[in-house]
C-alpha cells in the first residue's frame, strides 16, 4: 500500500465518528461480561506470570551474548503495549472528542 492510501486509512481509522460508537449493543450484556472476564484473566496473573519469564529470559539472553538486541526490545516494548493497553486506548479516545 503506498503513504498516501496509509494516511487515508488512518485518519479514516482515528476519526471522531468511529470513537462515537461506543454504546453496547441491547442483548450483548454476557458477551461483554464474558469478554471483561477474559481480560482480568489475562492481565492478571497469568500475564504477569509469563511477562516476568519473558524479560528475564531476554535479559539473560542478551547478558549471554546470545539474543538479538532488536526482538530483545521487541519483547520489552510488547510487555509495555500489553499492560498499557488500557492507557493507550483512553488516550487515543480522549483525542478523538
Amino acid at each position: 500500500m503506498h503513504l498516501p492510501a496509509r494516511l487515508a486509512a488512518l485518519v479514516a481509522f482515528l476519526s471522531p465518528s468511529a470513537a462515537l460508537a461506543q454504546a453496547d449493543p441491547q442483548g450483548s450484556g454476557p458477551i461483554v461480561a464474558a469478554l471483561g472476564w477474559l481480560q482480568g484473566t489475562l492481565l492478571g496473573n497469568v500475564a504477569t506470570a509469563v511477562a516476568v519469564m519473558a524479560v528475564a529470559a531476554v535479559g539473560f539472553g542478551m547478558l549471554t551474548g546470545r539474543m538479538n538486541w532488536r526482538f530483545g526490545a521487541t519483547v520489552i516494548i510488547g510487555v509495555f503495549i500489553l499492560f498499557g493497553a488500557a492507557s493507550i486506548v483512553a488516550g487515543i479516545q480522549g483525542v478523538a472528542s
